[in-house]
């Protein structure tokens, strides 16, 4: 089969012919529909991220996967040949460790893949491989901010720096759980996606506007670059949590102690998601509450992954998702 590799060592990505795995006992194979390509991908490709638990030098990426069961391992009781499901993006080792599906272990960027049959998570006919493929990631990472590290609850005034892959659907799901949004991005284009995507309101970071905004009871960077958090600690109000999702690399700045101290900030990281966020937006998207239907900004083959990857990593057309189909 064809998969799409990095060789860790060297960081060079291709497109490449290996076995087509079996699922072993207690495995499910699944026939990939759709895969996602990440900015976490990107980072991995330039060397930012590195897998901490991958045996060997070579591993397939792809940690967004929605396909077609094709074959059940030993033992198997949960999943059917023919079912449609999604792949939780991670799991615990036996040492306990968090590993990632296309970091740690061979991921989707392929004809296949294999994976423990607790991984999967099933999926209506309705809702596309397309859209199903990012919901591990892409729409479960921001779920999992707000409502598992951010605590945030209807009625609060929340801000988003950031509305990119990640960001925009944090304006979503915000906007869902009923909070009033603020949308910070420095492109034009982004501001105006997250007012259609529901957001009350939409500025630049520089915008003046935003001093009239402060006093908030959250806000999300999923930028993850270092002046948004300055930025972001000051327009905080009493109790106000900053929960950094987006990875700057650097060290994580607090202005002014006494402020912070007074006012009873909280910094909070976040980092991915559980099953169960998955399956709670796999019912969101079902009923109809969520749409991600405007998150596939492109659909290309698997062949031109190093293309994707490219044009991601240079916001050539400020992709939302770019989704392969092998």
């Amino acid at each position: 089969m064809r998969a799409g590799r990095i060789s860790v060592s060297t960081r060079a990505f291709e497109v490449v012919d290996v076995p087509t795995p079996d699922a072993g006992a207690g495995q499910v194979r699944i026939k990939v529909g759709a895969a996602g390509v990440c900015l976490s991908d990107v980072h991995f490709l330039e060397g930012i991220l590195s897998p901490g638990y991958l045996e060997g030098d070579h591993v397939t990426l792809g940690h967004e996967v929605a396909g077609t069961i094709d074959q059940v391992g030993a033992g198997v009781t949960t999943s059917t040949v023919g079912d449609r499901v999604v792949v939780i993006a991670g799991e615990r080792n036996a040492n306990q460790q968090i590993t990632t599906m296309g970091f740690d272990y061979d991921g989707g960027w392929a004809e296949y893949v294999v994976t423990k049959a607790e991984l999967v998570a099933k999926i209506p006919d309705s809702l596309a491989f397309e859209q199903a493929a990012i919901i591990p990631d892409a729409v479960s990472t921001p779920w999992a901010a707000i409502t598992s590290t951010g605590h945030v609850v209807a009625g609060e005034k929340v801000a988003v720096f950031g509305v990119g892959g990640l960001g925009i659907h944090a304006v979503q799901l915000l906007k869902i759980i009923g909070a009033s949004v603020i949308a910070i991005d420095p492109r034009e284009d982004a501001r105006s996606n997250a007012l259609a995507r529901g957001a009350d309101f939409a500025f630049a970071p520089d915008d003046a506007e935003l001093k009239k905004h402060r006093g908030l009871n959250a806000v999300f960077d999923f930028a993850g670059v270092s002046p948004v958090r300055k930025q972001a600690l000051s327009m905080l109000g009493e109790q106000g949590r900053l929960v950094i999702v987006g990875i700057a690399n650097e060290p994580i700045v607090i202005p002014n102690d006494m402020a912070f101290t007074y006012m009873r900030t909280q910094i909070m990281g976040h980092y991915g998601s559980e099953a169960h966020h998955v399956t709670e937006l796999i019912e969101l998207a079902a009923s109809g509450r969520l749409d991600l239907s405007h998150s596939v900004s492109e659909v290309l083959p698997l062949e031109s992954a190093g293309d994707a990857l490219d044009k991601l990593a240079n916001k050539v057309g400020n992709p939302i998702r770019i989704v392969l189909k092998p």
